[in-house]
């Protein structure tokens, strides 16, 4: 049995859907026992330097304790344990590709991703790790006080134990300000969810003496990384849009806004001027979607996958396109094990993902993308408007060109709002990062099309309150938004 309490029983200590006035309050402080901005950046330069980890290209028949299984062809870790790289069989009637296989990773355990925040002087600080991944394009990254599996922190492995860990297992004594099982990438992992917690300790508390690639950050410091490429990790990002920031206090906290656009994104975290749909039409929406789609997506053996080869120490599709299946052996300092070898799903490509937004009676609204992945595991989530890797639809026909992805990227620079490059899972991915951009649209933009709605960011997060509403790409850029009620134009 798990050593985590089910979601439902944490003692509560007070809800927060009217927000958590001390969230906004850390937002606006931008320095903390690390400093400012310019000593974190020197610390997390630092401590790329220092970082030890080796990552080598392995042919995957060459992965220590991993097989292939005689029986389906999929790539198995000896011990039954982590992940699988198995095959899916996807058939979507009437789209413009019908149907198609893929090797998917299947990792059924759900892991814990959680953030440790704590007040000093009245600020609320969180207590972030600056950890490298196989999978990162540069070494380091800012994540979570905990990021582990449920076979990591079992210790399958034999490893040492996960740092922090205790905090969330036994959240009795403190506080839990966020609790949500959430979804990864459905193009990429079968039906694969995490626990996103962020837990303050009790006030009584000893002091947490962090640990050597560990620091306490306040949020405005945290929102500040948002900015910069590659620096708050695809975990941190998520647990970040899991926090109930919103309510009427947050323009009285943080000001009405430095330009109209910001004005209006306060606004619509803040909750108090609704939106163009209620929240009972939102999820009447959302569950027509789900029970208009007709997708299915069933397990296969990964020998049986069509257009896929395996050759040269790695799986690949025919056209050269999508994404490959590779192997790395890695020897790290720091980690609970120091040396292990494993596959990584490396994307032919960047990707994109993006909200297009407008102000509705002032309020800023986000156009939102009922969007079905073959390995979610209600079928539908909530993306943003555009999601896609631009180079794969070289190989497709033009019908599956997604929609508004041509305003996206033809948009004029005063239009856009928000724009960084921010890496996905480096535990499981390799090199995979996404621009992620805000583009404000003319208000009188109005498409005519049924799976996609003008939401506020107070509605986002009523639905991040609950598992399988938004996805991980509309999620990282909920906390991109959040960082813009803070931050200072670039």
């Amino acid at each position: 049995m798990s050593a985590f309490p089910p979601a439902a029983a944490v003692r509560a200590q007070g809800e927060h859907g009217d927000g958590h006035a001390s969230l906004p309050r850390s937002a606006a402080v931008r320095s903390g026992p690390l400093g400012g901005s310019g000593d974190i950046g020197r610390w997390l330069a630092g401590q790329r330097r220092s970082a030890v980890m080796d990552v080598r290209r392995v042919p995957l028949e060459d992965l220590a304790g991993w097989r292939t299984d005689p029986d389906t062809g999929d790539l198995v870790h000896t011990s039954g344990k982590f992940f699988a790289i198995a095959g899916l069989d996807v058939l979507v009637p009437g789209a413009a590709v019908e149907r198609w296989q893929q090797p998917i990773i299947d990792q059924p355990e759900v892991g814990v991703l959680g953030i440790l925040v704590r007040e000093f002087d009245g600020v609320l600080h969180a207590l972030m790790q600056a950890k490298v991944e196989p999978g990162n394009c540069n070494g380091v990254q800012l994540s979570p006080t905990v990021q582990a599996t449920r076979s990591n922190y079992t210790r399958v492995h034999r490893g040492a134990a996960v740092p922090y860990l205790e905090y969330f297992q036994d959240t009795a004594r403190h506080r839990v300000i966020a609790d949500v099982r959430q979804s990864e990438q459905g193009s990429w992992f079968h039906r694969k969810r995490n626990r996103n917690m962020v837990v303050e300790v009790a006030a009584d508390a000893p002091d947490i003496a962090p640990h050597p690639d560990f620091h306490w950050l306040t949020l405005g410091q945290l929102h500040d990384l948002c900015a910069e490429d590659n620096a708050l990790n695809m975990d941190t990002r998520t647990v970040l849009s899991c926090l109930p920031f919103v309510g009427p206090a947050l323009p009285e906290l943080l000001g009405p806004g430095r330009d109209a656009f910001t004005g209006a994104l306060l606004r619509s975290c803040s909750g108090t001027a609704g939106g163009r749909y209620g929240m009972t039409e939102v999820l009447s929406w959302v569950t027509e979607a789900r029970t208009r789609a007709l997708s299915e997506a069933r397990r296969i053996p990964l020998r049986e996958v069509a257009h896929w080869r395996r050759g040269d120490g790695r799986i690949s599709h025919e056209s050269g396109l999508f994404f490959d299946v590779i192997g790395v052996a890695v020897t790290a300092g720091g980690r609970e094990v120091a040396a292990w070898s494993q596959p990584l799903v490396e994307p032919c490509d960047d990707g994109v993902v993006a909200f297009l937004a407008k102000p509705v009676d002032g309020v800023l609204h986000l156009l939102v993308h009922a969007k079905a992945e073959a390995g979610f595991l209600d079928v539908v989530e909530l993306g943003p408007t555009v999601q896609c890797t631009p180079a794969n639809y070289t190989a497709l026909p033009a019908a599956a060109r997604p929609p508004f992805l041509d305003e996206v990227l033809g948009a004029a620079p005063d239009r856009i709002r928000f724009d960084a490059v921010h890496s996905e899972e480096g535990g499981r991915l390799h090199h995979a990062r996404n621009r992620h951009l805000v583009v404000e649209t003319a208000e009188d933009f109005e498409p005519d099309h049924p799976d996609y709605r003008w939401l506020t960011l107070a509605q986002l997060s009523q639905l991040l309150r609950h598992s399988n509403y938004l996805n991980v790409q509309a999620r990282s850029l909920v906390t991109c938004l959040h960082s813009m009620t803070t931050t200072t134009p670039t």
